[in-house]
């Protein structure tokens, strides 16, 4: 069976790195609730499984950097995830894993499109209820000295 080999390693040194300096593209990370792209036409057409499929690719990190012919492709497989989730077969799984692997649906897929997925911002922990902050407590008792 052919494949594409091991998907290359996020920090792999190479003699010709050099070469593919800027076709790296970073997409944001979100907090997944904007809805990017088209709507699903018809989508009362369509069971529940493939609308909440459309619209978790709305939701990807990756959708930010889809252009008209990534969204088209997604228009062109949401028949065939219906399909699939009406009658599961090999083939259609198949055929939607090829598309969804061209668009960066797994990990190693975004590797080897070199789509980097920034990293969420940490969000400052706030101390547990009830629990003094020490640092403007140090700073009251030095400036009352």
């Amino acid at each position: 069976m052919a494949g594409f080999g091991p998907p290359p390693s996020e920090n792999k040194r190479r003699r010709n790195a050099d070469t593919f300096e800027g076709f790296e593209t970073t997409v944001p990370t979100d907090s997944g609730e904007e809805l990017r792209g088209p709507e699903l036409p018809h989508a009362a057409l369509y069971g529940p499984q493939t609308i909440a499929w459309y619209d978790t690719w709305r939701r990807s990190p990756q959708s930010a950097a889809f252009l008209p012919t990534d969204w088209q492709r997604l228009l062109m497989l949401a028949p065939l995830v219906d399909a699939y989730f009406l009658e599961p077969s090999t083939k259609l799984l198949a055929e939607i894993r090829l598309n969804e692997g061209l668009l960066g649906a797994t990990h190693t897929d975004r590797l080897r499109a070199r789509i980097k997925v920034e990293a969420p911002k940490p969000k400052p922990a706030a101390p547990p209820a009830g629990v003094a902050d020490l640092t403007s407590r140090r700073r009251r008792l030095t400036d009352a000295s």
